[in-house]
């Protein structure tokens, strides 16, 4: 049985970030991660995809961005089961929880903390009859080591911020480069879409609207699309497909914990996000409530209510003065100390 303070189901961003928040505040964590390793789809499904709204990050890969949390969380020395689906939760008489995976390794807390993210997820494929016969030879569904597509020509599907920054990102990689969309306007950022077109406007970007692929070529490897426009159908030569349409999620065994559900989402309040299910958290992604933004930096947000909640249902009576970091420093689990430097403290403390 492994015991901790805060079990925490998902180690993406937001779930390491509650690493660090518990820490401050002496709480242990212990992850669970259906996938083999920390960082969930920044790590598993775009870990070169550059991300641009991280406070004090202009430009940040989703794989770095991951190795920054794990070394900011290293000092409070998380423990992990990975490559396991947390399966079901009861909770016990003196008021844990206990959670088994798939694998049948259980978990004892007093708090659970759902950061699944999207939960499961599958890739939303487009409806071509023989897509899956080019799945390992030209049609990928999203871009792991964008040098697989050096000087190669690469035609991308969809309308939203995916679609829009891994043009932009392989504008300079790919030997051709084109962006098909069924309509004439994106769904993502204004920013990126300005910068398509400028890409587009210097060659580098080929964008074909109001347009869809409607069939694929080659024997046995992917040599060529056939795209519908207004004037007609016809065939563009190819080395690499990639449909961005999104994921699919699925919730899985959560279904059955008897939480509050609304569109394949766990409903929280705002003041704490905890669940209907008292000691029962869900932050980032895969929660919903009124106003709600699936951002990474909202999840960290959440996550640092989620943690002074759950200070007090660890330690009832207990009051916690909120301590700014600039002037207390951290004090790591392994008895090391990072001071506030001196210069902060004084200009806070005049």
């Amino acid at each position: 049985m492994i015991t901790t303070d805060i079990l925490i189901i998902g180690a993406g961003p937001t779930g390491l970030f509650t690493v660090f928040e518990a820490g401050l505040l002496k709480l242990r964590c212990h992850l669970i991660d259906a996938l083999p390793q920390p960082g969930g789809q920044c790590s598993e499904l775009y870990p070169k995809k550059p991300i641009y709204d991280i406070p004090g990050c202009p430009e940040i890969l989703a794989g770095d961005l991951t190795k920054n949390l794990l070394k900011q969380s290293e000092q409070f020395q998380p423990t992990f089961t990975l490559g396991e689906r947390a399966d079901t939760l009861d909770k016990q008489e003196d008021g844990t929880f206990i959670v088994t995976t798939n694998k049948g390794t259980k978990h004892q807390a007093k708090i659970v903390v759902i950061a699944g993210g999207l939960g499961s997820f599958e890739p939303r494929k487009p409806p071509l009859e023989n897509i899956s016969d080019y799945e390992e030879t030209g049609i990928d569904y999203f871009i792991k080591d964008p040098e697989k597509y050096r000087d190669k020509k690469v035609v991308l599907a969809g309308g939203g911020d995916s679609a829009l920054d891994w043009s932009i990102f392989l504008a300079d990689i790919a030997s051709e480069l084109t962006l098909v969309h069924r309509r004439n306007e994106f769904r993502g950022a204004l920013d990126s879409v300005e910068k398509v077109r400028e890409l587009t406007a210097s060659g580098k970007i080929r964008v074909t609207t109001p347009a869809e692929v409607v069939g694929l070529e080659g024997d046995q490897k992917l040599t060529g699309i056939n795209i519908k426009t207004a004037d007609g159908i016809y065939t563009q030569s190819t080395d690499y497909f990639i449909p961005l349409f999104g994921l699919s999620p699925k919730l899985g065994p959560l279904t059955e914990w008897g939480l509050e559900l609304e569109k394949n989402a766990i409903k929280v309040n705002t003041f704490d996000y905890q669940t209907n299910i008292p000691g029962v958290y869900a932050i980032g992604d895969i929660n919903t409530y009124p106003g709600k933004l699936k951002l990474i930096l909202c999840g960290f947000h959440e996550a640092t209510l989620m943690c002074q909640s759950a200070f007090q249902i660890i330690n009832p009576g207990k009051r916690n003065v909120l301590k700014y970091t600039t002037v207390s420093g951290i004090d790591g689990f392994d008895g090391s100390r990072k001071e506030a430097p001196k210069a902060v403290v004084q200009a806070i403390n005049q």
